[in-house]
């Protein structure tokens, strides 16, 4: 027998998936959970979303909004289903291992929690970004290549101790956060109301059609702007009634409720946002020829895009909104970053219950929170702030690391229809035959659209988890003995950091390669062989528990590589000439993923923890015996 195996182990993964959420203490009602969505979803996005998609789309950006929020509301249907059905803190993660177990599950959490710890820094970023634009002497900015970004050391030491103030709020629990929230959040709806409907009374018509056309710079550039200026990230946070779902009230009916409407009130401020900002560009006072669209992140309302709108327009009354404005820059991006940072601390939870990292990281402080993961998530936070010191640099990582996690609910809710019929489902997805697969695909064109630049580094720091979960959760479950074990991870960590400091496509400034990097095929090659080589070598050292976690992954390499490839040839990659031109790359990609989906629902399997869960709703669903009188 194993050294640890499910059935000796004295804190199996079964057992501790059901017992770990009951530690965290229901008590969220059905406004706090709706308003924590909303909250996550109107932060720094709309203090600069705005600009940027302008810059990559021009007035088309309008169109990438609406795009974007109904490949959301795609997305989201399958996890209404999980959600009413499975309501779980740090659900994002620990659905995949119910699907399609440990290996595919420590992928997905790895780039969830990558993806969650990183906007504390970025929505700190937006903060200090406005502030020091307005007050100069503040130090906290400086510009690099045309762009503002954190000084060292004013700005980036002022980045540190608002994570701490983030770390600070959530320690003390979720319904502190929850409460505090309500406000904040209500003032995060009724301003940028007010903002658009001001703007709305300078719109210039002419900005529209006079300076190239409606889409001055191409169709592509429409789906461009979703993946890379902070609209997918914008509008992402309805994951928030996920990641809390165990934490409130009836969360069967709450949580698909709350999810929905996390989805449709930002979607339509933002929308709303985006025409009044396009109809009020002033472009004297950018400093901008007029019709440069593809310079307005290098343009003088960069450090404050509405800000700047209002008061340029040297009307008092939108001169003073403009002050409310400088004050929400601080609320906005602040009550965002402190809800993240508590989405952080619960995605190592789910990390924890299963056993991925080590049982500490389960255990809760006296409000109910798990401490451990909200100190690391905090610590690591701050380490984003030194290679992305600008809210411009860093949002395209984040929203494609996110997007990544999504396709899991396309991928699994076929799978836990196969293997948790008997489950109970207050909601139920009619039509999940279609509506699967498209979630799914919705997902990952999302991941097509963000470009090759930003898959090279999204994946180089997903696949870097690897050697993580080889060293302890393979090791300890005793699927792997500990040689292989060390030698496989060591290995691997080690030819990594060659590869991604040798290729020179990872870590580059403006997306390119650094000189003297390899050339992309040779590349490439590497890139996959070392991927593939480590799982080869993982369920050949396995035992037969082992190989099957890493069988049911072949799928999800499949897609990364597929798509990272599919990156570089399309037109959102580095080539002048691209071998697949628009929209010939996006075909390609959907089919990609139409294998990957196939693949996907092929290898999901009856995990140990999904026959745990289904045993303890047997066993609550029988009728209790009368008692002896």
């Amino acid at each position: 027998m194993s050294r640890t195996s499910v059935k000796d182990d004295p804190a199996p993964v079964t057992g501790s998936f059901e017992v770990a959420d009951s530690s965290l203490r229901r008590r969220l009602s059905f406004t706090q959970l709706l308003l924590l969505g909303v909250s996550a979803q109107i932060g720094s996005g709309w203090l600069f979303g705005v600009l940027a998609a302008a810059g990559v789309a021009g007035p088309a950006a309008i169109l990438s909004w609406i795009i974007a929020s109904v490949l959301v509301f795609l997305i989201a249907l399958t996890y209404l289903e999980l959600g009413a059905m499975l309501p779980r803190s740090g659900a994002i993660v620990r659905y995949t291992y119910l699907t399609h177990g440990s290996l595919s599950g420590w992928i997905i959490g790895w780039a969830y929690w990558l993806s969650v710890v990183s906007i504390p820094p970025i929505e700190a970023e937006a903060t200090l970004t406005y502030l020091g634009g307005k007050f100069p002497g503040t130090g906290f900015l400086t510009t690099v290549q045309g762009v503002d970004v954190l000084s060292w050391p004013n700005g980036i030491l002022a980045g540190f101790g608002l994570t701490a103030l983030f770390f600070v709020l959530n320690f003390f629990g979720a319904k502190f956060l929850a409460e505090s929230n309500k406000w904040v959040t209500l003032w995060k709806i009724a301003l940028p109301t007010l903002t658009f409907i001001f703007l709305f009374f300078i719109l210039k018509g002419q900005n529209f059609t006079s300076y190239g056309g409606f889409a001055p710079l191409g169709v592509p550039p429409i789906f461009h702007a979703i993946a890379t200026t902070g609209i997918i990230f914008s509008l992402l946070g309805f994951r928030q009634a996920l990641d809390y779902g165990g934490e409130v009230r009836n969360p069967q009916r709450n949580v698909p409720l709350a999810t929905i409407g996390s989805i449709v009130i930002p979607a339509a401020i933002y929308t709303l946002l985006q025409v009044a900002f396009i109809g009020a560009i002033n472009w004297a006072d950018m400093g901008l020829k007029q019709g440069a669209w593809d310079q307005l992140v290098k343009g003088g309302w960069a450090d404050g895009p509405l800000f700047h709108a209002l008061d340029s327009a040297n009307i008092a009354a939108l001169a003073a909104l403009g002050v409310f404005l400088l004050i929400d820059a601080a609320v906005s991006p602040l009550a965002t970053g402190w809800v993240y940072l508590g989405t952080a601390a619960r995605t190592g939870y789910g990390l924890g219950v299963h056993r991925n990292i080590p049982k500490a990281f389960t255990r809760n402080n006296r409000f109910g929170i798990p401490w451990l993961p909200l100190v690391v998530s905090a610590v690591v936070a701050c380490v984003f702030f030194v290679p992305a010191p600008s809210w411009y640099q860093l949002v395209g990582f984040i929203s494609s690391a996110a997007v990544l996690t999504y396709i899991m609910g396309g991928a699994g809710l076929p799978v836990l229809r196969r293997t948790a019929a008997a489950l109970n489902r207050p909601f139920r997805l009619k039509w999940y035959q279609f509506w699967s697969p498209v979630s799914f695909l919705a997902a990952v064109l999302i991941l097509y659209w963000s470009g090759f630049s930003t898959l090279a580094n999204v994946f180089t720091a997903t696949f870097i988890g690897l050697p993580f979960f080889t060293a302890y959760y393979a090791w300890r479950r005793g699927w792997i003995k500990a040689v292989p074990s060390a030698v496989i991870s060591i290995v691997f960590f080690a030819l990594w950091i060659w590869v991604a400091i040798a290729g020179g496509w990872v870590l580059t400034t403006g997306g390119g390669q650094r000189p003297g990097g390899w050339p992309f095929p040779f590349y490439f090659v590497v890139f996959c062989a070392l991927v593939i080589a480590f799982c080869a070598a993982v369920w050949v050292f396995s035992e037969t528990e082992g190989r099957k976690h890493v069988t049911a992954n072949w799928w999800l390499i499949w897609l990364l590589l597929a798509s990272m490839l599919v990156g570089y040839l399309g037109v959102y990659g580095p080539l002048k000439h691209p071998v697949l031109g628009f929209p010939w790359g996006m075909v390609v990609e959907v089919l990609v993923g139409l294998v990957a989906y196939l693949w996907a629902i092929r290898s999901g399997f009856a995990t140990d923890e999904i026959k745990d869960i289904l045993a303890a709703a047997e066993q609550e669903a029988k009728p209790t015996a009368p008692s002896d009188r």
